[in-house]
Formats: C-alpha cells, structure tokens, sequence
C-alpha cells in the first residue's frame, strides 16, 4: 500500500496559566491510500486536538511545538503540510483533505441556506468555478448521501440531524478530496440514524475510493467499518494496528479495558467492567506510565510503570504496535520499534 499521510513525532501543546498541557505527545503512524481508519479513546484523550495538528488549525493558546504531518500527493510527491502558509495550505484542506465536525446541528450557519454553504466552501477554495457548475456538483453530492437535491433551498433549522449530518458529509465531497477526516460523526444521533450514515459512508468509501478517518469514543459503533485502529489515551499512541487484529488479542492494557467494557446483547452484562479512575491532569510532568494508576498489570505488581519505556511504540508483528512494553517483553520483542 502507498502512504498518504504521514504524520511524525507531532506534540501539541497549549499554554495554560496552571502548566502547559501536552494534549498530543508525540504521536506517529501512517494512513495509506484507500483505506479506513479508526482513532478512538476517552474524551480529552487528544482525538480532535490531533484532527486539528494534522489541518493545522489548532488555535491559541494551542500550539504545534514539534513534529511533521506529511501528504504524498497523485505522483508521490512528499509535502510537510506544516511548512506551509495559509495560501498554500489551502490547496490541500478541502480540496485534498477534508473533515467533517463534530456536532453537526452547531457546524451549519443557522442564518444561511444549504446552497450557500456549498457555494462560499468552493469559492474560498476554487474562485473560478461557474455557479451553474457549483449548484451541479452539489446536487452530485446530496444523491451521493441519499437526500434530495431540494435540501440545497432549505435552511439548516428545517433538518434533522441525521439529514445535517449528510449535509456536512456532502460539503466534505464537494471538491472531491482524497482523504475525509470525520470527528465523532454519529453524536448526538440515534441508533438506527447512526448505522445508516456508517452505512452511507462505508458505500461512498467503496464507490468513490475515499480514504476515512474516523474519530471517537464509541469503538463499538466503527468496528464493523474500519481497517486499522489507533487508540489514543492521555495524548499518546497507545497501540496502532489492524482492527482484527487488534481486537483477537489486544497488546495494551487500555485496549483490552475498552475492549472488556462493550455490551453485547447476548451477554452477561455483569461480566463488563468499566476502567477504574479517571484520565490524568496532562499539565503534570509524568514519572511514570501514564495509564499506570489505572492499569490492572500495574496495580497487581507485575510492572514497574518505568516511564522512558513508554516513550516509544514495540512492533508486535506486521500488523500491530503498542507502547506496553510489559506486554512487548512478554513476547520477546522489546528493542523492535515500531509506529
């Protein structure tokens, strides 16, 4: 597979009056071409901060302190987006990456009509084209997400949810990027409503090649559309690797947390366990493994929390990584990095 983005060593800081708090640490991996990703974790876990670094659109206090996120364009031209200006960085948000937001009810102006979202969105970004062309490629893109191209008349006050939620993934078509970044796209909605935009954007992923990457909490909701995994907690990769994988034999003790915490609606709900304690202050200066005072293996003896360890990820096999190196030299592989 050909990567797409690589994003490298990317560390996002914003300074607080209480400390500086590291909302993303580090974190590397690669998103190759054609393919679905999942990044999920805890809120506060640094999903949608990580979003913003790889658009470069944190805000202040926020900043991007150190790290890359490169694109590889149609001829495999490798371009750090973080060197570029807001001119030039332009030319690739929106028309090569685009995202769709989390909360789609508070994501639309409330004053402007469907059509004029799709026509300011293409004009910011591509000034020549006609109107007549805008207006086609947005009817293009509606049938695309199931609705009607009469939707373009109506003003966001006068849709559902789930029908706000197309729109935004309309938009993010609009100027046919390759690579779609979506926070939390099923908030806020209901169930059935939820697994029908999965089902909408499994179909547009198979139809028009799209690369996905998706954002959220809720690992049960993504598993059944996703190729890889990336699980954050506390601003770090904690494992990276092929959902099935990743799910047969989980390598992080936060993965198999998440993991043992999912109902089934053929099981004994009293076997699921939600993960003791809460997500630590990230303004600290850690000493030890961040998720050490929440971590079974940690609490029962069996691991020394040493924290220059947890500084690096250990390959498992061709598929997975993980920053547990308990678990790593439990299987002989300590020394193997792996991103």
């Amino acid at each position: 597979m050909k990567p797409l983005i690589e994003v490298k060593n990317i560390t996002i800081e914003f300074f607080l009056k209480n400390g500086n708090l590291k909302a993303c640490d580090n974190v590397s991996f690669t998103i190759y071409k054609n393919e679905v990703v999942g990044i999920i974790g805890e809120s506060g876990s640094g999903k949608s901060t990580l979003a913003a670094g790889i658009l470069n659109l944190v805000q202040s206090p926020g900043k991007i302190t150190s790290g890359e996120v490169y694109y590889y364009d149609d001829n495999d031209n490798k371009i750090n987006l973080l060197d570029l200006n807001v001119n030039e960085f332009n030319e690739y948000r929106w028309m090569e990456i685009a995202t769709v937001f989390q909360a789609a009810q508070n994501a639309l102006n409330p004053v402007l009509k469907i059509k004029e979202h799709f026509v300011e969105t293409v004009l910011a970004h591509n000034p020549d084209m006609s109107m007549e062309k805008i207006i086609n490629k947005a009817e293009e893109v509606l049938k695309f997400v199931r609705l009607d191209t009469n939707v373009l008349e109506y003003y966001p006050h006068q849709l559902s949810g789930g029908m706000k939620q197309r729109v935004l993934i309309a938009l993010s078509l609009i100027l046919d990027p390759k690579v779609i970044l979506l926070d939390e796209p099923t908030t806020a909605l209901d169930v059935i409503t939820q697994w029908y935009i999965l089902d909408l954007l499994k179909d547009i992923h198979k139809r028009l090649g799209v690369t996905l990457i998706f954002l959220t909490h809720d690992i049960s909701v993504i598993s059944g559309i996703i190729n890889r995994i990336a699980v954050m907690y506390a601003g770090e990769l904690v494992e990276y690797g092929d959902v099935t994988e990743v799910f047969r034999d989980p390598s992080h003790p936060y993965t198999k947390g998440l993991l043992n915490a999912i109902p089934t609606l053929n099981d004994d709900i009293t076997k699921r366990k939600a993960i003791p304690g809460n997500p630590p202050n990230l303004t600290q200066d850690f000493k030890v493994c961040k998720f050490s005072p929440r971590c079974s293996i940690f609490l029962e003896g069996n691991c020394e929390a040493d924290r220059e360890k947890t500084k690096v990820m250990y390959k498992i096999n061709d598929e997975k990584c993980t920053r547990c190196y308990t678990l790593a030299e439990r299987l002989e592989i300590v020394g193997k990095e792996g991103a």
